[in-house]
């Protein structure tokens, strides 16, 4: 479905799905991806689709909580599916889903990571910018919508508790 207008978009007009076969120089001394690569890649797709929803440049502002739930092994091939959850006015929420498969498509996806990336749009100086609105379409849609509006509460919340911290230190 496309949106109604250039200043709004539906997070399923905002999906991105990248893959990447992991090889020897991705692993760790357990033998299994370096958290950090698998990171970097949740990174990647939250770029790609920050700036295509933004228009223009958009760099990472934060990673909520990171969660690992089972290893990456050389010769698995990771896909990371992504899209906007919410849309401020100058930053976005992606969310990010890791699953792994065997190179030779032989296994069933297995989920190993999850992550929510915030992103802000800049212009050519650095400094934040407009974004459009996003419309939630599906129940699916409107509890993400949701979750991301409570986790940005929490962030800013915990923001100004440490600075309350430092000024009272």
């Amino acid at each position: 479905m496309t949106h109604q207008s250039p200043e709004t978009a539906t997070p399923s007009e905002t999906s991105v799905t990248l893959a990447h076969i992991m090889g020897g120089n991705d692993t760790n001394l357990m033998g299994t991806v370096h958290g950090g690569i698998i990171m970097k890649l949740v990174d990647d797709a939250a770029g790609v689709i920050a700036a295509r929803y933004t228009s223009g440049p958009a760099v990472t502002a934060s990673m909520d909580e990171m969660l690992f739930l089972a290893p990456v092994r050389v010769g698995d091939v990771v896909t990371v599916k992504a899209q906007v959850n919410w849309a401020g006015r100058t930053s976005l929420e992606v969310g990010a889903r890791v699953e792994t498969t065997r190179w030779d498509g032989l296994s069933a996806p297995v989920h190993v990571a999850s992550a929510y990336l915030v992103m802000v749009a800049v212009d050519t100086e650095g400094v934040p910018r407009a974004v459009r609105d996003l419309v939630p379409e599906t129940p699916t849609d409107r509890r993400r919508f949701k979750e991301a509006t409570i986790r940005r509460e929490n962030r800013l919340a915990r923001r100004e508790a440490i600075k309350a911290s430092r000024q009272d230190g």
